[in-house]
């Protein structure tokens, strides 16, 4: 099999290479290259394994606390430089570093899989059974079989329950689903024999570490200048914004992208099943997260609990995750009908969709709600040429029929494959109706102002601002002097001039 591409990745201080190799009528493997250890340093290794255990006291809290993992890994590193140096004085900084981070990788990490888990092209990670080799989602090239085995079902079990301590959960065999994220952020589920009937399965969903920005989103044809502009005008003054799309459309990645566009002294509170929102180091953020039943049925605080709670939080924005039940739509759309900003995501492949999914059960919100929706944005995954696109943007229209209330969408915007662009579909009957109300702005104003935010996105994607917190730099510019901003921009002025803070 050929060589496709070959790159560096580093775990630990261990510095390793993936192949990946193909050939013609041959599927692609993601191959690990790590330097094989002799029979005389294993056992070495070994030796210093058995007296770190001895020698380095840990308590249970520190091994079920995931903020003191590094102090953690410190102290075991630390010593076992220590015992290394005595065992052998002459061995070079590189060979050092190599054989500390295997033994971390041993005692406090999942092996092998500690280097998948720093691949930064890799999206899932799946344990599937110990008879098979694990298999990874790869950015470029889609699933791949890598060469890289977990030793038995008794591992992947105790990685498992290594998952589960450290964030206060059991698994076990009358418990035997997990779903909990790991000291890194990944979103780690997992499930026992005989539920999963092949073998003990563990499936990781990699949390980005470098999250996608709306720089990266207009280069890539995710979204245009355009459409960017008049969500950013939309979340500056308060509209209520759904996102909709179908599973890995890209939904909790363009909310992500658009939390920049907040104003940085709102309180934002963020609600998640797992945190999976990345966001500037500037916004007044308070993410919660919900948590599961103990085995003993207690302890569970549901999204509901935390929608709820949020309300006395005085929060000005209000993000939610996923709009899956009934009693959380309706606590949402209270939120709306109350003055509160909220944004959240919702599984629906179109506008008409999205409001059909609202209205019907398990949702089921009645249709005149929906006239507080200001803005709903619809993402769309192409699986053959493996993109993700905005596939519309528009409002919902609410108006009484035959004495009832009834919900149509009204698209401003949609994708058009054949030119892979947004094209204005039709104008709006109430967004800029509802900005002008909200704010005082005419249409001419509103019009200045889009062109304004199009000039400044253009600018970010000209210089390749796109870093979270350098794009978060520049929106906090923005609120605090947006003329200087704009004039910063139009002046074509170097991005340091935007980037150091004032």
């Amino acid at each position: 099999m050929g060589e496709i591409e070959r790159y560096p990745i580093e775990a630990d201080g261990i510095k390793v290479e993936v192949k990946i190799v193909g050939g013609e009528g041959k599927s692609n493997l993601y191959k690990l290259v790590v330097p094989e250890l002799s029979k005389p340093t294993m056992a070495l290794i070994d030796e210093i394994r058995q007296e770190l255990i001895v020698e380095v006291k840990v308590s249970a809290a520190e091994i079920l606390d995931p903020k003191v993992m590094g102090t953690l890994k410190k102290k075991f590193y630390d010593k076992a430089e220590e015992l290394l140096k005595k065992e052998l004085p002459n061995l070079d900084e590189n060979n050092k570093k190599f054989l500390i981070g295997n033994l971390l990788h041993d005692m406090l990490g999942f092996g092998k899989i500690e280097f998948l888990l720093n691949d930064g092209y890799l999206e899932e990670i799946v344990i599937n059974t110990a008879d098979e080799p694990i298999r990874v989602y790869h950015k470029k090239y889609g699933w791949l079989l890598t060469d890289v085995y977990v030793n038995s079902e008794d591992q992947i079990q105790n990685f498992s329950n290594m998952i589960a301590r450290r964030v206060g959960r059991q698994i076990t065999v009358l418990n035997p689903l997990l779903d909990a994220h790991l000291v890194t952020g990944d979103r780690a589920n997992a499930v026992f024999y005989p539920i999963s009937n092949r073998g003990n399965t563990i499936t990781i969903r990699k949390f980005a570490r470098d999250p996608w920005t709306v720089t990266d989103f207009i280069t890539n044809k995710t979204g245009d200048s355009d459409i960017f502009a008049l969500i950013w005008l939309a979340v500056q003054y308060e509209m209520n914004m759904l996102i909709s799309g179908g599973t890995a459309s890209g939904k909790t990645s363009l909310l992500n992208v658009c939390m920049p566009f907040m104003p940085p002294n709102h309180r934002l509170i963020s609600i998640e099943d797992t945190r999976e929102l990345q966001l500037p180091k500037f916004l007044y953020w308070c993410p919660l997260t919900t948590r599961q039943p103990n085995p003993e049925g207690k302890g569970e605080v549901t999204m509901l609990d935390l929608l709820v709670n949020s309300l006395r939080m005085r929060p000005d924005r209000i993000i939610l995750g996923e709009m899956r039940r009934k009693k959380e739509a309706e606590v949402l759309f209270e939120a709306m009908h109350t003055g509160h900003s909220v944004y959240a995501t919702v599984h629906a492949d179109s506008i008409n969709e999205t409001i059909q999914r609202l209205i019907n059960p398990p949702i089921e919100v009645p249709a005149n709600l929906l006239s507080a929706v200001n803005l709903n944005v619809v993402m769309f995954r192409d699986r053959r040429n493996g993109i993700r696109r905005i596939y519309q943007v528009g409002e919902f229209i609410v108006s009484e029929e035959s004495g009832s209330n009834i919900a149509k969408p009204n698209i401003l915007y949609r994708w058009k494959p054949i030119t892979d662009k947004l094209v204005q579909h039709s104008t709006s009957l109430k967004l800029f109706e509802d900005l002008s109300r909200h704010t005082g702005l005419t249409q001419a104003e509103i019009n200045k102002d889009l062109e304004s935010k199009k000039k400044i996105l253009n600018y970010l994607v000209k210089n390749n601002i796109r870093s979270l917190d350098n794009v978060g730099k520049v929106m906090s510019q923005y609120y605090i002097d947006s003329d200087f901003v704009v004039g910063a921009v139009n002046k074509n002025s170097k991005p340091d001039t935007l980037l150091k803070m004032r």
